[in-house]
């Protein structure tokens, strides 16, 4: 029997080259084709969605917890579907620290008590950022991981079925080129037409999830909102309460030092606590100061600020330094120092 190996692979070349021809200009007369640059544009904007969803991911993960142990334990935990131990924030383990520290050296001490009052702020800090961390958790994370572990494994799962009956559809066709099926027998026609609708299916139902992404954009909007509310939250809450600290604080230090001077003394001595460009005026004189931060009255003494305003203000004999008037057209009311700079 005369067996030549080279004649054999050059047929078998020439046959899969004219069944790749065959099958591009069957797959070019399908209606299909008409959705081809459909198809490519929404998978190509789904992977975009999936590798930047990862990124986000992983980097807010960082940013909420810099630990990589706490995050591998973190991991753990989740994929044990296990709840996960409360951890102390670094801020309440600081403040206990502090409390500690003053019991020992004593809390009557000058010492001991600005402990006690830093390390019960620290503490709620603490407070503050495991809320903010709870929210960011609930409200960013857990959605974007619902997307890569739910919605894009459904989608790359359908893909794999399409690429799957695309190839199906491909061996038929080579399978009647190489058998010198032309023209094509009933049964390779009718196999040819199962693959194609087959294919037609299949690419509609991946068509379908893939126009999806849309609505996960939209989502993933929506939780992006929520996690920077509960940022502007979150710092919010913290600058109240170093506002509060630092008014405790200057107390501390004022009863330290003895009673505060006689008003007909002189003008108030400037408090050391304050950058320069945000001080009270020394004097009862009016002056005019710009708003540095958006502030909200606690009650009916004080006066709301926008930041960038305008508004003039003075002092009054015996008024706290951390505080001056404000006036605003006909809204007068106590506003805090640390708000203001001071204009020349």
């Amino acid at each position: 029997m005369d067996f030549n190996v080279k004649k054999l692979a050059s047929d078998a070349g020439v046959f899969f080259t004219r069944a790749v021809q065959f099958t591009e200009e069957k797959l070019g007369q399908a209606e299909k084709t008409e959705l081809d640059p459909h198809l490519e544009n929404l998978l190509a904007k789904a992977d975009s969605t999936k590798n930047w969803t990862e990124k986000i991911l992983r980097q807010t993960e960082v940013l909420l917890q810099p630990n990589p142990s706490a995050r591998i334990e973190e991991f753990i935990y989740d994929k044990l579907d296990r709840k996960l131990p409360s951890r102390t924030t670094n801020a309440e383990l600081l403040g206990q620290f502090m409390l500690d520290a003053a019991k020992e050296f004593g809390a009557d001490t000058p010492y001991g008590t600005t402990l006690i009052t830093v390390g019960e702020y620290q503490r709620k800090l603490g407070g503050a950022e495991r809320e903010f961390l709870h929210t960011a958790a609930i409200t960013f994370l857990s959605p974007l991981r619902n997307f890569l572990e739910g919605d894009w494994r459904t989608i790359s799962v359908t893909r794999l079925l399409l690429e799957g009956i695309s190839s199906t559809h491909v061996v038929c066709v080579c399978v009647c080129l190489c058998l010198n099926v032309t023209p094509l027998t009933p049964q390779a026609e009718l196999e040819l037409r199962v693959a194609q609708t087959e294919f037609d299916r299949q690419a509609e139902v991946t068509r379908l999830l893939l126009e999806g992404i849309s609505s996960t954009h939209l989502n993933h909007l929506r939780c992006l909102q929520d996690f920077a509310e509960a940022q502007a939250t979150y710092f919010a809450q913290c600058h109240h309460y170093m506002q509060d600290l630092q008014r405790e604080l200057h107390r501390c230090a004022n009863s330290a030092v003895g009673p505060p001077p006689d008003p007909g003394a002189g003008p108030d001595p400037v408090p050391t606590a304050f950058p320069s460009g945000r001080l009270s005026p020394g004097a009862s004189g009016s002056r005019k100061a710009k708003v540095l931060y958006d502030y909200d009255a606690h009650d009916a003494s004080e006066l709301s600020l926008l930041a960038d305003e305008v508004i003039t203000v003075y002092t009054v004999p015996g008024m706290d330094p951390d505080w001056l008037v404000g006036e605003r057209g006909n809204d007068k009311g106590k506003v805090p120092v640390t708000y203001l700079e001071l204009l020349s």
